[in-house]
């Protein structure tokens, strides 16, 4: 009995021209791939980059402080002008904290004479922080923290 068609095998020619066909779609299928642009990979989100703060940025920032303010009109007015705050930098070398670099500046009661040092501070070079140092203790604190005390120092003196 004779098979069916649609079981045999195709002849060598036809097989080979089905096969060559297929061949060429496919590569031609790759080609076109390869040709295509990539699809965009999506931006990495990145924090937004904290601006360095210059030495005299710090140093504006300190005088702007409440309490350096009331401090340095303080001197003027006790002094009738011959004395002045001022805001010095006690090393050019960052001090670093936690890994983050810190400008080392003090508020001064500057005289002809002498030089009376008020609070040292630490001022980041990134970012908003200001720390402020304890001689006494030889301790950081935050300026919230430094503060509070602060007030309990000058509520108790008056």
């Amino acid at each position: 009995m004779p098979s069916p068609h649609y079981l045999t095998a195709p002849s060598r020619p036809a097989g080979l021209a089905v096969l060559t066909l297929v061949l060429a779609i496919g590569l031609g299928g790759c080609k076109r791939a390869a040709e295509s642009p990539a699809p965009a990979r999506p931006a990495a989100v990145q924090a937004p980059a904290v601006p360095a703060r210059t030495r005299e940025q710090a140093m504006a920032q300190l005088m702007a402080l409440p309490e350096v303010k009331a401090w340095s009109e303080q001197i003027e007015k006790n002094s009738h002008g011959s004395a002045h705050g001022a805001v010095i930098e006690d090393d050019t070398a960052p001090r670093v904290i936690d890994g983050k670099p810190y400008y080392q500046l003090s508020f001064v009661e500057n005289r002809k004479q002498s030089v009376h040092r008020r609070a040292s501070f630490l001022v980041a070079k990134n970012g908003d922080d200001i720390l402020v140092e304890d001689a006494l203790t030889d301790t950081v604190e935050s300026l919230s923290e430094w503060r509070r005390n602060v007030q309990r120092v000058e509520l108790k003196s008056h």
